[in-house]
């Protein structure tokens, strides 16, 4: 028998934007390389290693952000202790979203989420480290 959902990933999405900063994907590349702001990139390691990565973002799989934020976390990551501006990115803005309002709810901030993430990062002409060719 088939479960019903009662609350979808959109419902999910749309709740967390109406909680949380968005920057527009210009407004994020003007804090690009600024020392005190951290891009945190959520994709997959796949995604890095397909699409490339944004220039000096940290690199935080969705999975592990709870316990990376967490300073009573034995994973914890010193860069969520920095007294920084974070500025969350996924590939289209999804993933992001719910990340950046679930740091927010931890306490983490200032925090924001790129609108439209990577894609729209690049197709703005956001500055791209090509990934490394394949090992063989």
């Amino acid at each position: 028998m088939a479960q019903n959902i009662t609350k979808g990933y959109r419902a999910l999405v749309d709740a967390a934007q109406r909680e949380i900063e968005t920057l527009g994907v210009e407004d994020a590349m003007k804090l690009h390389g600024r020392d005190d702001v951290v891009f945190v990139d959520l994709r997959d390691i796949r995604e890095l290693d397909r699409d490339g990565r944004i220039p000096g973002a940290f690199h935080c799989p969705r999975g592990m952000l709870e316990f990376w934020v967490d300073p009573q976390s034995p994973h914890h990551k010193p860069v969520f202790a920095e007294d920084k501006q974070f500025v969350f990115f996924c590939n289209g803005g999804w993933r992001s979203a719910l990340a950046t309002q679930t740091a927010q709810t931890m306490g983490l901030k200032p925090v924001a989420h790129m609108a439209g993430g990577f894609g729209a990062w690049k197709k703005a002409g956001g500055p791209v480290e090509a990934p490394e060719p394949p090992k063989r």
